[in-house]
């Protein structure tokens, strides 16, 4: 199964609701560009809903790390919604749970921009 990105506006801040598998190939690309095309626009305020991505790999990992440095690098935030338990304990594997601003509740999320 492919990934697919859709996006929607909150309050200001646009919430990318992700679907799939973020893997190498495809699925990275799709998350970059979908990334990029949100900076490029002006959105800087990211919220990244992971809750139906199934799989990710390292490739999907690094990917994310990227989207992270390049939002932050532009003077934005990105941060990651609904982990499912897989994505939740790589994150926690990686040590990268530390690194990411992660969420659970999607109202909560969008008021801890400021």
């Amino acid at each position: 199964m492919s990934m697919k990105v859709s996006t929607r506006q909150v309050d200001g801040v646009v919430v990318m609701d992700m679907s799939g598998r973020i893997t190498l190939g495809e699925g990275s690309v799709v998350l970059r560009d979908a990334v990029r095309e949100l900076l490029s626009k002006g959105n800087k305020k990211i919220l990244a809903n992971l809750a139906e991505v199934n799989y990710i790999d390292s490739s999907g990992i690094g990917e994310l790390v990227s989207a992270f440095t390049t939002v932050k690098n532009q003077g934005g935030e990105l941060k990651l919604l609904n982990l499912t338990k897989k994505v939740h304990d790589l994150l926690q594997i990686t040590k990268l749970y530390t690194v990411f601003d992660v969420k659970d509740n999607e109202a909560a999320a969008i008021k801890s921009f400021n």
